[in-house]
C-alpha cells in the first residue's frame, strides 16, 4: 500500500513539475513571438516611410524639365512592387521573407540609381527640397537596417528558445515553430569594382 501511494506522490510530483515547465516555457515562447512580430512591424514601419517619401521625391525630380524619364518610371514601379508584397508576422516563411527582401531590393536598386543621375543635374542638386529629401531617405535607410538587425536578434533569440531543449518537447505541440530572418542580398558578398 505504501509503495502505491508512493508512486502516486511521484506519478503527481512528475505531471506538476512538468506542467510547470510546460507554462513557463509556452509563457516564454509567447513572449519572444511577441518581440519578433514588434520587430517585424518596425521593420515594415520603416520601409512604409522610405515608400511615402518616394512621391515627394519623385514630384521634386519631375521640375528638372529633361530629367530621365526612364529613371523616374522605374522609381515609380519599384515603389509600386515593393508596397504590394505583404508578409504578416504569423507566416515569416523564408519564402515570403525572400519575396519581400527581392522587391525591396529592387527599390533601393532604382533609388540607388536616380540618386546616382540626379549627380548629372547642378539645378537638381541644388534645390532644397531635394536635398532634404536625399537626406531623409538616408536616414531611413539607417533605420531600415537598425531594424531589420533588431529583427534579426529577436528571431535569433526565439529560434533559440523554440529549438533549444526541453522547449524543443514542447513548442511544436503549442504550434511554434522557427522563423526565419533577413539574409544578406545575393552578391552582397562581392565588393563592387571601383574604376577610375
Amino acid at each position: 500500500m505504501k509503495t502505491k501511494n508512493l508512486a502516486l506522490i511521484v506519478i503527481v510530483a512528475l505531471v506538476l513539475i512538468l506542467g510547470g515547465c510546460g507554462c513557463a516555457g509556452y509563457n516564454g515562447l509567447v513572449t519572444q513571438d511577441e518581440a519578433v512580430k514588434n520587430k517585424w512591424a518596425n521593420v515594415q514601419s520603416d520601409y512604409q516611410r522610405r515608400a511615402d517619401l518616394i512621391p515627394n521625391l519623385v514630384n521634386t525630380v519631375k521640375g528638372e524639365a529633361n530629367f530621365e524619364q526612364t529613371t523616374l518610371q522605374n522609381v515609380i514601379n519599384a515603389r509600386a512592387s515593393a508596397t504590394q508584397i505583404k508578409v504578416n508576422a504569423e507566416d515569416l516563411t523564408p519564402e515570403k521573407l525572400q519575396q519581400f527582401q527581392a522587391a525591396q531590393g529592387q527599390l533601393s536598386a532604382a533609388l540607388g540609381r536616380l540618386l546616382a543621375v540626379s549627380e548629372n543635374y547642378p539645378n537638381l542638386r541644388a534645390n532644397d527640397a531635394f536635398r532634404g529629401l536625399q537626406a531623409q531617405l538616408e536616414g531611413t535607410e539607417n533605420r531600415i537596417k537598425v531594424s531589420r538587425n533588431d529583427f534579426n536578434a529577436a528571431v535569433q533569440d526565439y529560434n533559440v528558445k523554440v529549438r533549444s531543449f526541453p522547449m524543443n518537447l514542447f513548442s511544436g505541440v503549442f504550434g511554434f515553430r522557427p522563423k526565419a530572418g533577413f539574409q544578406a542580398d545575393a552578391g552582397s558578398d562581392k565588393a563592387p569594382e571601383v574604376k577610375f
